[in-house]
């Protein structure tokens, strides 16, 4: 029996398991765990399942490992981020200035409301952007930016704007898909062959320059109602491409972020809530 806890943020919801006192499993099991888990009729349902391990890194209160619906395994993913530094502070774990050991690097939350000594608003350090193609795992000059970039997408050439917040991420501006749309289109570009290990794809429309609204496809889990570094991606494509404000609110099908990209540090920050839903055990068959 596998005891988790159900939380989401924005609706982007992950089941954590506590793994640092427990006998280590293969990345196999893991990932055959997360995908009978994800599944929403026959397991608890969910985008993926994040574990709680123990940092091995100097600096890091924990390590978050993220295994989305499909088994596979991101690097990165703001809102389970803030999901998680939520688990820690509610059971009394949580330490000031501590840093989340993830696959994108360390990463420091900053707790910003609470409500009944639980944590309500979380803002996190989502590090720098970077847009060359290496950094993107994309096809190509490794050197060169793909900020401003076009891929052939049924014999046609969409203008996209690629960015990287430790896991890859591309953004087409216009008037927002509907979900049908987004479901296509999401699909056909997470597995362009531009993309050595596939792709988050976002649809992102410039309301005003500090206000976006968006909906995300995201890598190895389809549609998600919300996603954090696709927002934080969204915003420095967003300032550069589109003259907006280095400051943001953007909406997603989940609710509302606020994003900040700092001109002095170039580091981008995320602001949001999160929530528990349940706790409970599951047997993986």
């Amino acid at each position: 029996m596998v005891s988790f806890t159900k939380m989401h943020g924005l609706g982007n919801d992950y089941l954590f398991i506590d793994v640092r006192a427990k006998d280590q499993k293969s990345d196999l099991y893991w990932r055959d765990l997360a995908i009978a888990m994800s599944e929403r009729h026959f397991g608890v349902g969910a985008d993926g399942i994040i574990l709680i391990d123990t940092a091995q890194v100097s600096g890091a209160l924990a390590k978050m490992r993220i295994f989305n619906a499909d088994g596979s395994e991101s690097e990165m993913c703001g809102n389970g981020l803030r999901a998680m530094v939520k688990w820690l502070y509610d059971r009394g774990q949580w330490q000031e200035n501590a840093g989340i050991e993830t696959g994108a690097g360390i990463l420091y939350p900053e707790i910003l409301s609470v409500e009944g000594h639980r944590a309500r608003r979380i803002r996190v350090n989502m590090g720098r952007p970077r847009w060359t193609r290496g950094a993107l795992g994309m096809t190509g000059d490794s050197q060169a930016s793909a900020l401003k970039t076009q891929l052939e997408v049924d014999h046609v050439m969409w203008p996209v704007a690629c960015v990287s917040m430790g896991n890859p991420h591309v953004m087409l501006f216009g008037p927002l898909w509907d979900v049908e749309t987004m479901a296509r289109r999401g699909s056909q570009i997470e597995n362009h062959p531009a993309f050595r290990h596939r792709t988050n794809v976002h649809s992102v429309e410039v309301v005003a320059a500090n206000h976006l609204r968006m909906r995300h496809w995201e890598r190895g889990a389809g549609l998600t109602l919300a996603c954090g570094t696709g927002v934080s991606a969204a915003l420095v494509a967003a300032v550069v491409n589109e003259g907006a404000a280095r400051i943001a609110r953007v909406e997603v099908p989940g609710g509302e972020l606020v994003a900040e990209w700092e001109e002095s540090s170039g580091n981008v920050y995320l602001t949001g809530t999160a929530q528990e839903v349940c706790e409970g055990e599951f047997e993986l068959r």
